[in-house]
């Protein structure tokens, strides 16, 4: 899909930004440029799209030399999103999203469908259409921007640091969803971050650059479990290098399959009950059909024991979930670095598959510390 041979960009003066650049990315795969400031990561990834020329080298988009197409015909087939955003204030979010539509002459009904479409991917419905940048959130014009990139249907979209500007939250809720956007549409991505995090969570390939050069090319468990030397192991951080038992590399393999749940019917006193027996502080809530709802715990019920009879009178909806195939090492993190308690585990359709909890991290923690010390010491 993307070949980069041998490219360089020098300025004047003679400094190299980037240096002699050798990369394959293969159709579909979201691959992230990481590295210190002034590594290169963003040089590199404009010299795609001809925003900046590179000086040397060749680049190949499905086999063609970008060197040999007209810049502008270039960028308009490949999406483009950056951490500005970047909409236009006086234009609506429909004339937002459709705008290289436009250029490339779609007809206007089709523009307005298309536009249509690409919020539902991001449960946001028509009523936006009409709406203006202002009106919306700046998660809810990140997400603009990301579908503007995907309108006119382009196999290739270049990400400059594009969730940067956000807060924690609404940053992690927008990679989930990303993360899904592309595994649906099977869009080829380069995306450049400095949140070693981020690539981490959403690449299939990490691209670590260090003074204009490739130190390591690997999947982020490769990376995580292999640093190609002390560099890469400084920049990933030592707290992230403790990882699974190898053996365990996906949620299913260690869930509970058998967490305790509620039916939104039963009364509090029964969801009490229900606590008290299997010794525990917080319930899942599902549906007959066993379809996950939201949760309950004792602060909730406590809270509202005396305005309320039922558990579907109080149960929270807002949390995190994983589906199964999630790998473990997601979890982990978020469970060890937010101080959540444990992650329900649902399938396609949300139905409950099982739970990690906090507690069951435990072993998995205890190895990946100790258990190559205590191994040395049995030798």
């Amino acid at each position: 899909m993307l070949k980069l041979e041998q490219v360089s960009k020098v300025y004047k003066g003679g400094k190299k930004a980037v240096n002699s650049i050798d990369l394959d990315i293969a159709k579909g795969e979201f691959i992230c440029f990481i590295g210190p400031s002034g590594c290169g990561k963003t040089t590199t990834m404009k010299m795609i799209n001809r925003l900046i020329e590179p000086s040397s080298g060749k680049i190949y988009i499905d086999g063609d030399n970008i060197m040999e197409q007209d810049p502008v015909e270039l960028r308009r087939k490949i999406g483009y999103v950056i951490q500005q955003i970047g909409l236009f204030p006086h234009m609506t979010i429909q004339q937002n999203i459709s705008l290289v539509p436009k250029l490339l002459k779609w007809p206007e009904e089709k523009r307005k469908e298309r536009a249509r479409e690409l919020l539902k991917l991001v449960d946001m419905g028509p009523e936006y259409l009409d709406r203006y940048p202002h009106e919306l959130s700046g998660g809810q014009q990140q997400r603009i921007g990301v579908l503007r990139a995907l309108a006119a249907e382009p196999p290739l979209i270049l990400m400059d640091e594009p969730f940067g500007a956000l807060d924690p939250i609404t940053r992690d809720s927008l990679q989930e969803e990303f993360k899904k956007l592309q595994r649906t549409l099977n869009k080829t991505i380069v995306f450049v971050t400095h949140d070693m995090d981020e690539a981490i969570k959403l690449a299939d390939r990490i691209v670590i650059l260090k003074a204009g050069e490739i130190v390591q090319v690997g999947t982020p468990d490769e990376i995580l479990r292999n640093p190609a030397n002390e560099f890469v192991e400084e920049f990933i951080g030592k707290e992230r290098l403790i990882q699974t038992r190898p053996e365990i590399e996906r949620v299913e393999q260690m869930m509970n399959r058998t967490p305790v749940t509620v039916s939104a019917d039963k009364t509090l006193s029964q969801a009490i009950q229900l606590m008290r027996e299997k010794r525990v502080d917080s319930l899942l809530v599902v549906d007959e059909q066993n379809v996950l709802k939201g949760y309950v715990d004792v602060e909730i019920i406590d809270q509202n024991r005396k305005k309320a009879s039922v558990v579907g009178d109080v149960y929270r909806s807002d949390m995190y979930t994983v589906q199964k195939g999630a790998l473990l090492r997601d979890t982990v993190r978020k469970i060890l670095k937010q101080g959540i308690k444990y992650v329900p585990v649902v399938d396609e359709e949300h139905h409950l598959a099982g739970i990690v909890t906090r507690a069951s991290l435990v072993d998995i923690v205890y190895d990946s510390i100790w258990g190559e010390e205590n191994q040395l010491m049995t030798i």
